[in-house]
């Protein structure tokens, strides 16, 4: 065998096992490297983290307690003169919107109406949390049954299905244009004497001069509280801006059962 070949038989037989150990290492690295879980897609975090943004909003809502906040609404025949029952119908629409946008961490406003005119009292709109409510518009007609509305409102208050015990007080508040075309005093006497009703924060505006200021005080039955008049439809949607005010201030407190009223001359068009 020549020089030549002999170096180049040394020099094959070198390379050739470099690169089997060449490539034993490669296989030896591979294996030695931990199975590490490959990572989420982008998309794939963002879906999770919503399901958790969900879940804590849900248990936010769910641990929240509610704040009834009732209407008695006179939605008799005169109401419907002077643009009052549109009036009317505007306010409460706006009060649910402002209450749908309140923070529910640790009280959820829940409203109803209860309207009374032709064919007696009657629960227009039940007693559900302001987020979930779309509002309809009620009519004007008939008398003013607003005993019989005492009477409803009292049913609802002590109905434990509606109003839970862990429910903070509830919010009343009575609208009207006129006189009671029913009896009256028995059923104001029953809200009154009431366990649940009998505590209830109460609002009161007489729209006209056609609305009794004595007999409403009677509903208050509060010799420092104060019968609120309007006379023009703005003066309606003001007060019930004022009651507005009041409640989302009890929702904010550490203590949402304490009565907030709120200074109505705070409000920068005041009038009523």
């Amino acid at each position: 065998m020549g020089w030549a070949k002999y170096l180049e038989d040394i020099a094959s037989r070198h390379n050739g096992t470099s690169l089997v150990q060449r490539q034993l290492q490669k296989e030896i690295g591979r294996d030695a490297r931990p199975n590490r879980p490959k990572a989420p897609a982008k998309s794939r975090l963002k879906t999770q983290g919503e399901q958790n943004m969900s879940k804590l909003k849900d248990f936010t809502v769910s641990t929240a307690r509610p704040l009834p906040v009732i209407v008695l609404a006179d939605v008799s025949g005169s109401m419907s003169a002077n643009g009052k029952i549109d009036a009317l119908n505007d306010a409460i629409q706006s009060m649910i919107e402002s209450f749908a946008a309140e923070d529910h961490s640790r009280a959820e406003i829940h409203v109803a109406v209860i309207a009374f005119g032709k064919g007696g009292a009657r629960l227009h709109q039940p007693l559900l949390p302001a987020a979930q409510i779309k509002w309809e518009r009620v009519g004007a007609a008939g008398n003013t049954p607003m005993g019989a509305a005492f009477d409803l409102v009292v049913k609802m208050v002590e109905d434990h299905a509606q109003i839970p015990s862990r429910a903070y007080r509830p919010t009343v508040v009575l609208v009207s244009d006129g006189q009671p075309t029913d009896e009256w005093r028995e059923p104001l006497q029953r809200l009154l004497a009431s366990d649940r009703a009998s505590k209830a924060s109460r609002f009161v505006l007489g729209i006209g001069d056609d609305a009794d200021p004595a007999m409403l005080a009677e509903f208050l039955a509060d010799p420092s509280a104060r019968v609120y008049s309007a006379h023009e439809a703005r003066q309606i949607k003001n007060f019930f801006r004022w009651v507005t005010m009041s409640v989302t201030q009890r929702t904010r407190s550490v203590n949402p059962n304490s009565v907030v009223v709120v200074d109505p001359t705070a409000l920068d068009d005041y009038d009523f």
